[in-house]
């Protein structure tokens, strides 16, 4: 422990050195290095200082929220300027290796000056996810996105052809800090007009009283016709904090589980109901979590109990993992899939038709979008809300909506 607590020290001030050399090419003015060396040290301490106070028995609160922000608004672009000036350093290395060893005239110093416009281009490129983390935790966070999609089945019941179906996941009550904005989300459902209404889970952060400011704005999702249906996400069990007893575990997961009911929405755990249109029917089946990492309550064959595999079936699922690791080969052939969890890591890149990137991607194979394989679709929400970091870079809050149609599966 202490041989970790140095070393983390030892980055610290690595960090810390070379990003004081860059900012010393803006100016060498010394009460502006001064009160730059001060704000560095009174950062650092008062971001370790708020680490050392939390608390896992209360959980995130709006406290370790900024604490987070402020840590990656901190370090990030620091981390950039040192990555940038070491690698100069290597080149300077280098090239003063070989002029003194190899070179016939020796320089006068060793290692070559630092050039100064390289200090000036590392300050300009750390200045964009400095800028970016800004906007994420100002705007980005509720820069609120419907994304439609169209999806074609060839055995689509024939009176769901135009089907539609708005999904939100991942709300994450307890990191809410602005009604309004919330209220305008809300306001964007009801636009839509579809014919059914899912939340695939993450109603909380963890606490069901997080909910509790939000749940007449919420209750005001307009009824759909097809009805409004939920399943349970990750956070939903209060897994990640301390409690003082199970049974306080236990009457909160239960306090959540009501939550659903009290914005309007029909729980489903771990069962199926059937949809029916006109003379036609699918199955909505709806499975508690199933995390590959995380806590794995899922029961797909339960859910799905005397449906075949002839069945038109959407699946909710929170994990995009059970898609990938039990869903998609499942005999029972589910044709669409639901998904949220993965948030897209609230940071990446995002141009349609030209790049999808986020650090996310290294870990879950379906992350942000539309799937398919199989001949069987997964969509992974980019989340509602948002959770730790208090902001969103370029993978921006989700609305899905979805329109069903008869048709081969466009690969």
């Amino acid at each position: 422990m202490i041989l970790r607590l140095l070393l983390l020290l030892v980055v610290i001030a690595v960090i810390e050195i070379y990003s004081f050399q860059a900012f010393k090419t803006i100016t060498q003015t010394k009460w502006i290095l001064s009160a730059y060396k001060w704000l560095s040290v009174i950062l650092v301490i008062f971001i370790i200082y708020q680490i050392t106070k939390f608390d896992r028995r209360v959980g995130q609160t709006a406290q370790t929220l900024f604490t987070l922000g402020l840590l990656l608004l901190v370090l990030l672009p620091k981390i950039v300027l040192t990555l940038i000036l070491l690698a100069e350093d290597v080149y300077r290395l280098l090239f003063g290796s070989i002029s003194y060893f190899v070179s016939e005239q020796k320089p006068s110093d060793f290692l070559p000056e630092r050039r100064k416009f390289i200090s000036q281009l590392a300050m300009g490129v750390a200045a964009i996810p400095f800028m970016g983390l800004v906007y994420g935790m100002t705007k980005g966070k509720y820069n609120y996105k419907v994304i439609r999609q169209t999806l074609f089945f060839p055995d689509l019941p024939e009176a769901f052809e135009g089907f539609t179906i708005t999904q939100i996941s991942d709300v994450h009550s307890g990191s809410f800090d602005n009604p309004e904005k919330i209220k305008y989300a809300i306001e964007l459902i009801n636009q839509q007009k579809t014919d059914m209404m899912l939340f695939t889970g993450d109603i909380v952060n963890t606490h069901a009283k997080e909910m509790h400011p939000w749940i007449d704005v919420f209750s005001k999702i307009e009824g759909h016709e097809f009805g409004k249906y939920a399943v349970l996400g990750n956070h939903d069990y209060g897994e990640y904090v301390t409690w003082p007893s199970q049974a306080a575990k236990d009457e909160n997961f239960k306090a959540i589980k009501d939550l659903y009911g009290q914005i309007g929405f029909r729980l489903l755990l771990n069962e199926h109901v059937k949809i029916k249109k006109g003379t036609d029917e699918l199955a909505l089946v709806g499975v508690e979590n199933w995390g590959h990492n995380f806590k794995q309550v899922g029961d797909i064959d339960k859910a799905s109990e005397h449906l075949s595999a002839a069945d038109f079936k959407i699946l909710m699922s929170h994990d995009p993992s059970h898609w990938e690791y039990i869903v998609k080969k499942h005999p029972k052939n589910f044709q669409l899939t639901l998904s949220g969890h993965t948030h897209g890591f609230q940071f990446g890149i995002e141009i349609p038709g030209v790049i999808k990137w986020s650090p996310v991607q290294y870990v879950y194979k379906q992350w942000a979008g539309l799937y398919q394989e199989l001949g069987r679709y997964i969509y992974v929400n980019r989340g509602f809300g948002f959770h730790a970091y208090p902001g969103r870079v370029g993978i921006w809050p989700e609305i899905s909506v979805f329109e069903l149609k008869k048709g081969n599966i466009v690969a």
